[in-house]
């Protein structure tokens, strides 16, 4: 479902462009030894124990999915291990010599593997963290330097990435409209009002305060009534995002509706935040009402601000810090 006309009022460029960093991982490189015996040693035993890492780290990486495993790890009679997820893939065989695997777990590897102190796999886009080896897989789940999914509503796009990388993926590829500024006037026009079909548009990426926010304007069926929806994404990680505030608003022949809230991380996808109803909700008959003219065709002008909660610190209350 399209939209036949969008209008933002005043049109406003986004200048500044971040450029796309890659980041690659590299292990620390060891000196190289020095004369003195003590120096020598020291380094030798630290070559030793990076090696060592290194190697019992190959141990544990899974022969098909390439994954770390975590118990169980399963082993076959010829002693080649795999991981719990993958046994049942290969139909219970060994991948390497093709033997019957059956119930045997390597519970040696698994010991090895409790004495491991290993860095986070984000570690190469900024994660200082090193955590015991059975603690890591939790924690990159939660990283806040994993990489962020694409916030484009309305295809389901994999890739995925940095906020500077993310933006300009959604300006280049999904031609996302990118404006500057942390005020907002939009005019949505649709000729044929009634065709709702869980259509979504993510319609505007704004620039202030030195981030970037999502608007979406979609329509759906919530239950049996058509409704449109407007709300707010923070490109950015919810502890930041609830520094920030925003409003939205729409009305028409007298009356008007006003949405104040938090915007969401776009850690929670799209699709929760709508489910959720967490943003201002226009039920169809109060947006052709607020149309006016004969209520057969759908114009709603929806406008907002963004602004940045500060703390006060001598009385402990928040008050706005408004983008000029």
């Amino acid at each position: 479902m399209e939209l036949d006309s969008i209008e933002c009022v005043p049109p406003l460029d986004l200048t500044d462009e971040d450029g796309i960093h890659r980041h690659l991982h590299h292990f620390p490189s060891v000196s190289k030894p020095h004369t003195t015996t003590t120096t020598t040693n020291n380094n030798t035993n630290t070559v030793a124990s990076a090696f060592h890492t290194t190697s019992v780290h190959e141990l544990l990486e899974c022969p098909v999915c390439t994954n770390s495993m975590h118990p169980p790890i399963h082993q076959c009679h010829n002693g080649h291990t795999l991981c719990s997820t993958c046994k049942t893939r290969v139909h219970n065989r060994c991948p390497t010599c093709r033997q019957e695997l059956g119930d045997i777990r390597c519970l040696a590897l698994e010991k090895v593997a409790e004495s491991l102190e290993l860095p986070c796999k984000y570690m190469s886009l900024g994660c200082p963290e090193i955590f015991p080896y059975y603690s890591k897989l939790k924690h990159e789940n939660l990283c806040n330097f994993r990489p962020y999914n694409c916030p484009y509503a309305g295809s389901e796009c994999a890739i995925v990435g940095d906020i500077p990388f993310l933006v300009t993926h959604l300006r280049d590829d999904h031609k996302v409209d990118m404006h500057s500024g942390c005020t907002f006037n939009h005019r949505y026009v649709k000729s044929n009002p009634r065709e709702v079909e869980n259509a979504t548009w993510m319609l505007t990426v704004f620039h202030c305060f030195g981030q970037y926010f999502c608007l979406h304007f979609e329509a759906f069926q919530l239950g049996m009534a058509p409704v449109y929806m407007a709300f707010l994404r923070f490109m950015g990680d919810e502890t930041e995002a609830r520094n920030y505030s925003y409003s939205l608003e729409v009305g028409g022949n007298g009356r008007k509706l006003i949405w104040e809230g938090m915007p969401r991380s776009v850690r929670d996808s799209h699709r929760k935040v709508r489910d959720s109803h967490d943003g201002l909700i226009i039920q169809r008959n109060m947006a052709l009402f607020f149309s006016g003219g004969d209520r057969k065709e759908l114009k709603l002008r929806v406008t907002g601000r963004i602004w940045k909660e500060q703390q006060n610190l001598e009385g402990g209350a928040c008050i706005p810090n408004l983008c000029s």
